[in-house]
């Protein structure tokens, strides 16, 4: 029984950030019922990681009728999840305003990339756009080079869906003491600029420079914080920070600790011929051999795994950090949980397969569910597959 045991999640169908908010809350325990627009099931997401430990209905929103066995989903639930543009949800008529109608409890979370006011609400874009507007995209990249596309992980996932899961997390707590629902308003926007809380707070003291990319200790200008390439081509990741483990490390590798010392990690004008000095070090070596030698060590030393090796890391091995599901090998539940662990209760379902059981959970009958369907308010897939 996870932590989430008990409680109820509608998740709007949609991209991105909704459905992994949906998925991290289904794999805590809760029941994550995804409303989908319709059978049709695109190719490209036959094996999405995302639809695991979902059930699915499919309802026809733009419909009454679909709107009313919407809203009595709704009456049940404790959270909603939607990701549609400001305004979408109000036009359809299950805003907040409507769902709390039917249940005053509910918390209305709300993922957009621009938030729900400002100048950009109603604008198109996407993760690029949401963290070039925060300074987070400005600051990664080499200096002299253009900005570096960092996947969609610091927008979409990063200040989008697990600000979303914080927040949905944080108004259940206050809804358990006041009784009350209330709107989450997750923009990406917001969460990529709390991320960059330390770039802030380092400039405020002078030790980090906002205008320029590879000009600072954490942005790989630091040549004790940065990747380089071994003799096979593959390439490993350095953090010696900290002057012990910086000195473990210089140990290690046999380097001239005349040059490689606490002064010159201090100064950066020395940073650019370190670094050359480092580069032809480490292509003496393969990137296990040097893993080998380095990798179990304080000398903060690790392998750039490709997505494809991770899974095969004796670390992730052990801690079973990858689990099989749905014909691949896919991240295990994060975080742990000691008393009450998390766990993927079943895999992806097709949209539609939990119509019917939802429905009659309802008290809506056979015959009704039938004509329903006839009627294109609902649709209804084979029978869900077993858990």
């Amino acid at each position: 029984m996870g932590v989430l045991s008990g409680f109820r999640v509608i998740e709007l169908a949609g991209m991105g950030p909704c459905p992994m908010a949906g998925m991290l809350l289904a794999d805590m325990g809760a029941e994550v019922i995804c409303v989908d627009r319709g059978l049709d099931d695109d190719p490209m997401y036959a094996k999405d990681m995302s639809r695991r430990g979902k059930k699915s209905i499919v309802l026809d929103l733009k419909s009454k009728e679909g709107r009313t066995l919407f809203l009595k989903l709704v009456a049940t639930a404790d959270v909603l999840i939607e990701g549609f543009r400001p305004g979408v949800m109000e036009k359809l008529r299950i805003g907040p305003e409507d769902c709390h109608g039917v249940n005053p409890e509910l918390i209305y979370g709300r993922m957009t990339g621009w938030g729900q006011q400002g100048p950009l609400a109603k604008n198109a874009g996407h993760d690029i756009n949401y963290i070039s507007l925060t300074g987070a995209l400005h600051a990664i990249g080499r200096r002299g080079e253009k900005p570096v596309v960092p996947l969609n992980l610091v927008g979409d996932f990063g200040g989008g869906t697990l600000f979303l899961v914080m927040g949905i997390l944080g108004a259940l707590l206050e809804t358990g003491r006041s009784g009350k629902g209330q709107v989450v308003d997750a923009a990406m926007v917001d969460g990529v600029a709390n991320l960059m809380w330390m770039c802030h707070s380092f400039n405020a003291v002078g030790l980090w420079n906002l205008s320029e990319r590879e000009s600072n200790l954490l942005d790989g200008a630091a040549f004790f914080y940065d990747t380089y390439e071994t003799g096979d081509g593959k390439y490993l990741a350095l953090g010696a920070i900290e002057p012990h483990f910086f000195s473990r490390f210089v140990e290690l590798m046999g380097l001239d600790k005349t040059l490689f010392n606490a002064s010159a990690q201090s100064d950066p004008s020395q940073w650019q011929a370190l670094k050359n000095e480092l580069a032809d070090a480490f292509r003496q070596k393969t990137r296990d051999e040097w893993c080998a030698l380095l990798e179990d060590s304080d000398a903060c030393v690790s392998p750039v795994l490709s997505a494809e090796e991770a899974p095969h890391h004796p670390h992730n091995s052990a801690r079973d950090s990858y689990i099989p599901i749905d014909g691949y090998l896919q991240p295990a539940p994060a975080p742990r949980f000691s008393r009450t662990p998390s766990a993927v209760l079943h895999g992806r379902r097709q949209p539609g397969a939990d119509t019917r059981s939802l429905l009659s959970a309802l008290g809506i009958r056979g015959e009704e569910i039938e004509q329903l369907e006839q009627q294109g308010t609902v649709a209804c897939a084979g029978a869900p597959e077993s858990a």
